[in-house]
Order: C-alpha cells, then sequence, then structure tokens
C-alpha cells in the first residue's frame, strides 16, 4: 500500500485568524469548518487545515514548508506584510537563495528559489 498526503495540519491557539494569513500567502478561499478547525486548499498544493490546541508552542517545528516564491525576497516581503516575520536574512547556498520566515503564530516556513 502506498499513502498519500491528503493534508498538513498545525497545531495553533487560532485556527481562523491562522487560516486568513495562509490562504492569502498561498492562495485559495480560508474555511472555518467548526470552531477549531479551519483549512484552505490552495491551487496546486496540498490542503493546508489549522487545529486548536490547548498548549502553545514551546519548541522549534520538526516539519515546516518550504515555498517555492520566484524572487526570494519579494516573497518574503509579501508575507512580512500579511504578518509573517523574518528570521534572518537571505542566505545564499549551493541550492540557491531561501528565506526564513514564521508565521503569526511562530511557526516557521522558507521561501527557496530553484
Amino acid at each position: 500500500m502506498r499513502a498519500v498526503v491528503s493534508e498538513i495540519v498545525f497545531d495553533c491557539a487560532d485556527p481562523a485568524g491562522l487560516v486568513r494569513f495562509w490562504a492569502a500567502l498561498l492562495g485559495g478561499e480560508p474555511v472555518d469548518r467548526s470552531p477549531g478547525w479551519s483549512y484552505v486548499e490552495p491551487p496546486g498544493f496540498v490542503r493546508v487545515a489549522f487545529q486548536r490546541v490547548p498548549e502553545g508552542k514551546t519548541a522549534k517545528n520538526r516539519l515546516h514548508l518550504d515555498l517555492a516564491g520566484g524572487d526570494v525576497a519579494a516573497a518574503a516581503e509579501t508575507a512580512v506584510r500579511l504578518g509573517a516575520t523574518r528570521v534572518g536574512g537571505v542566505v545564499t547556498d549551493a541550492q540557491g537563495d531561501f528565506q526564513v520566515l514564521r508565521d503569526p503564530e511562530g511557526n516557521e516556513f522558507c521561501f527557496v528559489s530553484g
């Protein structure tokens, strides 16, 4: 049997608020399925869901999204205008450029080139 990723779920404090950030960043309409569960289905991407949990974030993410955004600096600027926070500056390595950011609840993600 082969499994298929149906959605990526982020634990968070405010699913309805966080889904609006991600819907604006990725495209798609935010859906509030219940008071503690929201999601967005961006075009060409797996569903991204947000589930309310009682405990707050206490450590670095064990998983993060790498998003291809063309111009990394411009994509990061758009994310910052939507409520993200930069973690350092744009980094260039053998694979290209990337920028680490945090969403409004502190979940890390990256914009990558190439």
